[in-house]
């Protein structure tokens, strides 16, 4: 009995067994078989990931729509996270290094420390090394040695020469700058020769995570022009990209640092497309694929022409180095740089702006470091940024002022007897003895003391109202960052803690004393006596095109700022007395030697402001006198007289009025891309 018991118990059991068995069997079936693939993607499914896929940034042409930035199809080197053997990333970078060493290829290095032993930090990148000391929290007082053992020892260089650490830590510093991360790939080397791509290629099996990427290369068409107002562009740093992200840029985006770049980057830069990629859970690429199209960015037209910023620049830098070697010692010599703006004046279109010394965009990141070590800072643009006293160019202003308000007409005279007596304890003097000059006179000699006694007459309160209205001291419109200046007064002197005396309303007359303006403001100025008291808003640009500029998307019109409603007689005898000047009528002026014998009629004003130093050389003008179309402001550090920039402004006066005729003007059909 006992047995038969246990007999149907092993029955049962076995029953038990094969009924889980059949279970298990059906269900395997199922997920093998039946559900197989569906269940194979799912087990190798890991993740994914979206990358940027840069739009094309729009172009920058002048007003002829002439390319001053264009986008060029180039190959740049990225490191792509993804891809990229983890633990071999040194090795990886270093053997990609060696190619493009051999190849004569540049890559991006920003790290401030010289790449020769023994290693220093870089002369004029304070700022950069600060970042960095910041960047490893490190004491300011780190020296480079420290500096240096930090980053071998946060990226895990030990085991490579002094050479290769410091190749290494300049890439590897610059990755995490940036972010790198699957999600953001670290562009390595930019507009790489076709030959370096096809090595990079035949060596893949090596370079694992190294990605070719055909792009749109900023290409500088004329880099030397007007790099200063274009600007440049770079990428985004971890520190920038918490507030950037809000406004839809990515880590690996590029983004305008200055300049134009800057001041338009939302109209430039276009909508980025994106591409995802899948990851198995070993975190391998399985799948990438593009899931949003770029839409490239809008272009802008500035309101320079090309050929005239060409002489613009050149014309100065010539000049400046001609005084170099020509000059008398204490009287030009000692220039060393300078700025010149040129306005149309009916529309307050700029049509050409130079600062010297300067640079060239196209080879900007190769000079970088040599640029910021430069002593005369050509990085810095003078003629929006430098502050200049502007001496007696700023006698045409009091004239106005004088005529205007009534104290004067244009028959009024004074006697100049070299020495101004009115105050007893202050007596400035005159360069020479003027008797009974006109204010037409006044101005062509350039009689310091018929300008101390009109602006005495006048009083501090109306100078600082006419300088307000001319927009010295005061935005000009431009849609670049700009220095405003100040306009000597007794609210500026009490602001900076010193006393204003009854006798400094002369120093203020003749441009002196506190007094520190822009170039841009001066040819602001001498464009609006041109317009005989209207000024114009200053402006850069003259519209935004769709990128292949076949639409305008807007146009800027020409803006009144000021009208002041000068009376016919007070801009004519300004006019006038600026014509003298110009040693043309008859008359033997300040900058004779340079437009007395001129076809076209020219208003012009010298200057000579003195400095701590040697003293600046300072002119403006307009032309033709009757009609104005064209002003111009020069100023020249160390020049000394103000006449040298006279021929700077002839030389953009010969190309704006005889360098081309109508029928050599590009039209747009001519110039526009396709």
């Amino acid at each position: 009995m006992e047995k038969k018991i246990n007999s149907s118990r092993i029955w049962i059991l076995f029953g038990l067994i094969l009924a889980v068995g059949l279970i298990f069997g059906l269900v395997l079936i199922e997920i093998q078989i039946v559900h197989g693939q569906a269940y194979s993607e799912l087990a190798t499914k890991g993740t994914t990931r979206s990358q940027t896929i840069q739009a094309a940034r729009g172009e920058i042409t002048d007003r002829y729509g002439r390319p001053l930035v264009q986008n060029e199809v180039g190959y740049n080197i990225t490191l792509d996270k993804a891809y990229l053997t983890r633990g071999k990333e040194n090795e990886i970078i270093l053997r990609l290094l060696g190619l493009l060493s051999a190849a004569g290829d540049e890559w991006i290095d920003k790290l401030p420390v010289t790449e020769a032993e023994p290693f220093a930090f870089r002369d004029g990148q304070e700022a950069e090394v600060a970042k960095l000391k910041d960047f490893l929290n490190v004491g300011s007082y780190t020296n480079v040695e420290d500096v240096m053992s930090w980053l071998v020892e946060r990226y895990g260089l030990e085991g490579y020469t002094r050479t290769q650490q410091r190749q290494l830590a300049g890439i590897r510093y610059e990755m995490e700058r940036q972010g790198f991360s699957i999600s953001a790939p670290y562009t390595l080397a930019e507009n790489v020769e076709v030959s370096t791509v096809i090595q990079i290629k035949e060596r893949s099996y090596e370079l694992s995570g190294v990605m070719v990427v055909e792009s749109t290369v900023r290409e500088y068409a004329a880099g030397d022009i007007a790099p200063h107002l274009v600007g440049q562009i770079g990428p985004i740093y971890a520190e920038e990209y918490a507030e950037l992200k809000n406004q839809g840029y990515a880590m690996n985006d590029t983004i305008g640092k200055s300049g134009i770049e800057e001041a338009f980057e939302s109209a430039l830069r276009g909508e980025n497309g994106k591409r995802t990629i899948t990851l198995n859970s070993n975190g391998e690429v399985i799948d990438a694929a593009v899931t949003k199209s770029p839409v490239p960015g809008n272009s802008i037209m500035l309101t320079l022409d090309i050929d005239l910023q060409r002489v613009a620049q050149d014309t100065l830098a010539q000049e400046i180095l001609w005084l170099q070697a020509n000059g008398e010692e204490g009287e030009g010599r000692e220039a060393s740089s300078g700025a010149v703006v040129a306005i149309e004046c009916k529309t307050g279109e700029i049509l050409a702006m130079a600062s010297y010394p300067t640079y060239n965009l196209a080879t900007y990141n190769q000079d970088y470091n040599d640029l910021l070590a430069n002593p005369d800072n050509p990085l810095f643009n003078r003629a929006l940024q430098g502050t200049y006293a502007p001496g007696s160019i700023f006698k045409p202003l009091v004239g106005t002022a004088g005529l205007q308000e009534g104290l004067i007409t244009p028959a009024y005279t004074y006697t100049c007897n070299h020495v101004y007596t009115f105050y007893e304890d202050y007596q400035p003097r005159c360069l020479g003895w003027h008797p009974n000059y006109t204010v037409m006179d006044a101005l062509r000699v350039s009689c310091n003391i018929f300008f101390y006694d009109l602006g005495r007459r006048l009083g501090i309160d109306t100078l600082v109202d006419y300088a307000r209205q001319f927009g010295l001291g005061e935005p000009t419109g431009i849609e670049l960052p700009e220095a405003l200046g100040h306009m000597s007064s007794p609210s500026y002197s009490e602001g900076i803690g010193e006393t204003w005396n009854p006798g400094d309303v002369l120093q203020a007359s003749i441009g002196q004393g506190k007094s520190l303006f822009t170039p841009l403001q001066l040819a602001t100025y001498v464009s609006t006596l041109a317009n005989g008291g209207v000024r114009m808003k200053t402006h850069l640009v003259k519209s935004i095109k769709s990128y292949n500029l076949d639409q305008t998307v807007e146009d800027v019109e020409p803006e009144v700022m000021v009208d002041m409603n000068l009376s016919d007689t007070t801009v004519s005898a300004v006019r006038d007395g600026m014509i003298r000047a110009s040693g043309q009528n008859g008359y033997s002026g300040t900058s004779g030697a340079y437009f007395g014998n001129y076809a076209i009629s020219v208003a012009s004003k010298t200057g000579t402001p003195e400095t701590t130093g040697f003293p600046n050389g300072t002119y403006i003008c307009y032309a033709p006198a009757d009609d104005p179309e064209i002003a111009v402001a020069v100023v020249i550090e160390n020049g000394y007289h103000g006449y040298w920039g006279a021929a700077v402004a002839k030389a953009i006066f010969d190309e704006y009025f005889f360098g081309k005729t109508n029928d050599q003007i590009p039209t747009k059909t001519d110039t526009l891309l396709p």
